[in-house]
């Protein structure tokens, strides 16, 4: 496709060199690990976020590089491919029968890869179509492992490069936007249902240039906050309501996502609800401190667990967890994290304490940060409102 350049306020992104540059560090993994070629596959049955990452494809296709860093793609829809791939070649999947092993034999032979040499299809593959693979692909050594190189793309796109953080600062900017819209709705009156709230954002994050909500969002009143993912994800109930409401939502552009929750806190609360709105203010500022590069992802959940703990109280969940082409990827902020897993810089994450409780109702803030070499960058300015 014809490239181009995507400009913020200091510089020129020129996306062939930013995919380029992602496979060349897949094709020295290759090389380190013994592997003539990789084979990525984002389809119905497992979504591979990582296919866009080395390719811009969005979806639906087979992605095949060998260790010289050349690659085919694959893609259900041509068209979308020719718009919106940056790659050396594309062979559309219509021509090998909509068959995965026939078209990624032929991916490899026209890529050039020595039989017999190692091949790495996704870690995701059923045991099923493993079979399928080793049979269809008799002339090559198939391998199917965990710690292979969907771990290795994986642990790669947790540090985001300049497109990466680009489109994230652009997502968080869309989303504080929103923010301070639903803020002044909610006290006008405007907002009076979950539903409202909901299609509210839908609809504005599509007219500020995003691709949709980054997951669906979560509007719960007061007799649902409790909840830490309610269920429904909406509903027409009153929206906020007497006491504690929680809102949880992301906004997606170019197929990066933010991921913020708002608290409404409506009318006169009890003490034990101030107590809790108090709690989780506290830990959130204490805990940011910590997102420092170097320092272990673990450090904010233990300081958080602490906070909790000291009151008797107990958060359901892990601190945060990273965000990008996923709503959920590495690193994951929790008290299980490995003590060597350190920030680095480049990783966003969020920070979002929380408490629940069933009569009190549910309570969490949630933002997006940024570590950076001077610390953290607090992307998002989600809050809790008072109304």
């Amino acid at each position: 496709m014809t490239d181009f350049n995507l400009q913020n306020p200091t510089q020129n992104i020129n996306l062939s060199e930013i995919y380029k540059l992602r496979r060349a560090k897949l094709a020295t993994y290759l090389s380190e690990k013994g592997l003539a070629a990789a084979v990525f596959i984002d389809n119905e049955e497992h979504r591979c976020p990582s296919l866009r990452y080395f390719t811009g494809h969005p979806s639906d296709a087979i992605f095949v590089i060998n260790v010289d860093g050349k690659c085919i793609l694959s893609p259900w829809d041509e068209n979308l491919a020719k718009e919106r791939a940056y790659v050396n070649k594309i062979e559309p999947f219509t021509r090998f029968e909509r068959d995965n092993v026939k078209a990624i034999s032929a991916l490899l032979k026209l890529l050039k890869v020595p039989l017999s040499s190692k091949v790495e299809i996704p870690s995701s593959t059923t045991y099923p179509n493993f079979l399928h693979f080793v049979e269809g692909l008799s002339n090559y050594d198939i391998l199917c492992r965990e710690e292979g190189v969907e771990d290795f793309a994986t642990a790669l796109r947790a540090e985001k490069d300049e497109y990466e953080l680009f489109c994230i600062k652009k997502a968080a900017a869309i989303t504080d936007n929103l923010i301070d819209t639903i803020e002044a709705k909610i006290l006008d009156g405007s907002i009076k249902t979950e539903m409202d709230a909901a299609l509210l954002i839908e609809r504005e994050c599509r007219s500020h240039g995003c691709e949709g909500t980054g997951f669906e969002t979560l509007a719960a009143g007061p007799a649902r906050s409790f909840a830490i993912h309610c269920f429904p994800p909406y509903t027409s109930g009153d929206f906020p309501a007497e006491g504690l409401s929680i809102l949880d939502f992301g906004v997606k552009y170019e197929g990066y996502t933010s991921d913020v929750t708002l608290t409404i806190a409506k009318g006169t609360l009890t003490e034990e609800q101030e107590a809790q709105l108090a709690l989780v203010e506290s830990a959130y500022n204490q805990a940011l401190p910590l997102y420092q590069k170097d320092l272990p992802v673990k450090g904010p959940a233990i300081k958080v667990d602490k906070i909790f703990a000291k009151a008797k109280r107990f958060m359901p969940h892990s601190l945060g967890h990273g965000i990008g082409l996923e709503a959920h990827e590495a690193p994951g902020i929790r008290l299980k994290s490995a003590q060597e897993e350190v920030f680095k810089v480049g990783m966003v994450a969020t920070l979002e304490p929380g408490l629940y409780d069933v009569k009190l109702g549910g309570c969490r803030l949630e933002n997006d940060i940024l570590i950076t070499e001077n610390g953290p960058e607090v992307l998002t300015h989600a809050r809790i409102i008072r109304c």
